[in-house]
């Protein structure tokens, strides 16, 4: 399995028989470039604009928006209900995060995740392998909130996203930079920066989570 991580919350994730692209963001109102993609199967975690650019992936087959369970090509996914507020929705209305199963590799994607998970959302979920986890804040969690999502879910690894970038844009101007986040989880000097992250099968459950950044591709 191969995670490449494109900008924002958008992410690719790679196997010899098949692609997935979670989260398509539109360029224009991002300000990040969209590297022209196709994939077999599109997630969105919600209907907005930078979330939800199905029309920048090209022949894809299946298309997952909503809670349940999937399966395609051996890949499994499942959509769990979450919220982009700390309200029950009522700002910003519903989330779904996906946990992909894929090559026996668990990777837990929060999208635009607005509060923190509750006990019985998180006694559901099997040992997470791989998390991408929001931290700009703003629109999301912040990062001293998504430090306490990956202490309650314990992954192996765990990389950061939707925060503002180096050369930031319109959107990512209101997030908070990915120091902020590195600090939280006192990885200043700690973390490990990829260009593509590699797992053959589930690692064994570490005690200590591993920050992982990956480089973006826009």
């Amino acid at each position: 399995m191969e995670l490449t991580y494109l900008a924002h919350s958008c992410f690719k994730l790679s196997t010899k028989n098949l692609n997935i692209i979670i989260d398509p963001y539109e360029p224009t109102e991002t300000g990040y470039k969209l590297p022209k993609q196709g994939a077999d199967v599109v997630l969105v975690t919600h209907e907005h604009f930078d979330h939800n650019y199905i029309e920048g992936v090209s022949d894809y087959r299946l298309l997952i928006n909503s809670p349940g369970e999937y399966e395609v090509g051996g890949v499994f996914v499942q959509g769990f209900a979450s919220f982009h507020d700390d309200v029950q929705g009522e700002l910003r209305g519903k989330n779904t995060m996906y946990l992909i199963d894929i090559e026996g590799v668990n990777v837990l994607h929060l999208g635009d995740l607005g509060h923190l998970l509750d006990k019985e959302t998180v006694e559901k979920l099997p040992d997470i392998d791989v998390l991408l986890v929001p931290v700009g804040g703003t629109y999301t969690i912040d990062a001293k909130l998504a430090s306490k999502v990956v202490a309650d879910l314990a992954p192996t690894v765990v990389v950061p996203m939707h925060y503002q970038t180096q050369s930031p844009t319109k959107l990512s101007s209101e997030l908070a930079p990915l120091s902020k986040f590195l600090e939280e989880m006192g990885a200043e000097q700690e973390y490990e920066q990829l260009d593509v992250l590699k797992m053959a099968k589930a690692n064994e459950v570490s005690e200590d989570t591993k920050v992982v950044v990956l480089t973006p591709k826009y």
